[in-house]
């Protein structure tokens, strides 16, 4: 598999054409077709909006285009002029034409009835109540540090005693000296990378999974080996396919999801947990688990779910937590939890990323973390009418759409009724709605009859998104949708 196209880099006349691959629809084959050259714009529109052509990315010259794609001048000329005409792609004389941003595509989306654009791309909620007055409690706790220096590699100590608290409420036996503070799980994540995984080794992942754990994964110039997840079976994980992966491809580290998975929402449960340790300890495989959303159990209390993965896993376990879907992405604070001997590599391979995580942020997490509970109670409830508002809209307005209700997290991961998840991810934008089309999901791309649908937003925000959702759906063929709902 090539490597992807870096921000800001060029794409070669040849690669371009394996990448758009057979990206005629029809009309005739001349030279000068209209047909063609709308077909090569369209083509070239869903390479961006599915991530492989970057923002930034320097096109071929049209010569090189005309000799890779065998078609004639006049054709790519008229498809550039289509794309710039869209905004897509910006040119310069002598300096040559390259990917703009795919965002505004030249225009302003239409919103209907005057609404604002509404972000369907990020799981990400708004602050959590009782922010500021976790504020003002670490704002009278911050003039005991300040005659310190400042720098804590490894974190506040009162915030590391809580989250092991935390863990050991859940099952899994943890001592401070176990936590370490991070600039969130993304940051503790690129820190695993860094220390366990380099150039040419492979990763195990899910397949759906977190695209932004792929990119680092790709960043670190290693090679993700997906095993598929499958919504509809028993279990959702393929334990058997991962038990084969491991014994054949022989990954150096593996990354997994197993609370509330991003983006099906499924759970491992407490013996498939058992089971995948004891697959990582036979093949002697460090295990990342990303417990960002274990917080976020829209149907119980967290400690009485499965136990972490690391509780049967030992010193192979790494656990990454995160207070960005419970509480709030601003904090930008996260953690690891792994042996003491683990923890102090990590430490040591910090040194190149960071001295330590903003000492205030920590004041103000260790004050949310100190409650009673009833914080984390009143988000889980606020997040289950968002689940359900969004689950009740799609209904409704899109009833060919088909779910499975995830106990937890933050999203949906919707089967289409066709394969037409980038189609609509460029028809919502000019219906006001943003989407990451499910290929953004896949190693490879692919996954055109998924979506992700984040329920992180307001519930009267979630049903309009749908309403516009519905109209785009629409607009790329079939009836109009329904006018009016009974979704109050």
């Amino acid at each position: 598999m090539e490597p992807r196209i870096p921000q800001g880099g060029r794409v070669s006349g040849t690669r371009l054409a394996l990448l758009l691959g057979s990206w005629r629809h029809g009309g005739s084959r001349q030279g000068g077709s209209r047909h063609g050259a709308a077909d090569l714009a369209a083509a070239v529109e869903l390479l961006v909006l599915d991530g492989q052509l970057p923002l930034g990315t320097r096109l071929p010259a049209e010569r090189e285009l005309v000799d890779a794609l065998g078609v004639s001048r006049t054709l790519i000329g008229a498809a550039l002029d289509r794309l710039r005409a869209d905004g897509l792609v910006a040119s310069k004389r002598g300096a040559g034409s390259w990917i703009a941003s795919p965002g505004t595509r030249g225009r302003e989306p239409y919103l209907p009835d005057g609404g604002e654009l509404i972000d369907f791309v990020h799981a990400a909620p708004a602050a959590v109540p009782g922010l500021l007055t976790a504020v003002d409690a670490a704002r009278r706790k911050l003039a005991g540090h300040l005659g310190e220096h400042g720098y804590e590699v490894r974190g506040l100590l009162e915030l590391r005693e809580r989250i092991a608290r935390r863990y050991a409420e859940r099952g899994l036996p943890t001592s401070p000296n176990q936590i370490m503070i991070t600039n969130g799980a993304h940051h503790a994540f690129m820190l695993c990378l860094r220390l366990l995984a380099g150039p040419g080794d492979r990763v195990l992942v899910e397949q759906p999974t977190y695209p932004n754990a792929l990119e680092a994964i790709r960043a670190a110039h290693g090679i993700p080996i997906p095993v598929a997840l499958d919504p509809a079976a028993d279990r959702g994980w393929d334990l058997v396919g991962i038990e084969a992966a491991l014994r054949q491809a022989s990954p150096r580290l593996a990354y997994l999801v197993v609370d509330f998975q991003n983006p099906t929402g499924l759970r491992l449960d407490a013996a498939g947990r058992e089971r995948l340790s004891a697959a990582f300890t036979r093949a002697r495989t460090p295990v990342v688990v990303d417990e960002t959303l274990v917080e976020v159990d829209l149907e119980g209390d967290p400690l009485d779910g499965p136990p972490p993965l690391a509780a049967s896993a030992g010193e192979l376990g790494i656990t990454l937590g995160s207070a960005s879907k419970s509480l709030w992405g601003g904090l930008r604070l996260g953690w690891i939890r792994a042996s003491e001997d683990l923890l102090g590599r990590l430490i040591g391979a910090r040194y190149a990323f960071d001295l330590g995580s903003p000492l205030f942020e920590q004041l103000v997490l260790a004050e949310l973390l100190d409650d009673d509970g009833s914080i984390l109670a009143r988000r889980r409830e606020e997040f289950l009418a968002c689940r359900d508002a969004l689950t009740g809209a799609l209904t409704w307005y899109c009833p060919d759409w088909t779910f499975t209700i995830p106990a937890g997290g933050l999203s949906l991961w919707c089967k289409l009724p066709e394969p037409m998840s980038t189609r609509l991810a460029v028809a919502a934008a000019n219906h006001g709605v943003q989407l990451a089309p499910g290929a953004r999901f896949g190693v490879n791309g692919g996954m055109e009859t998924r979506l992700r649908l984040p329920f992180a937003l307001p519930p009267d925000k979630l049903v309009e998104a749908v309403r516009r959702l519905s109209a785009a759906a629409a607009s790329l063929h079939g009836p109009p949708p329904p006018t009016n709902s009974p979704i109050t």
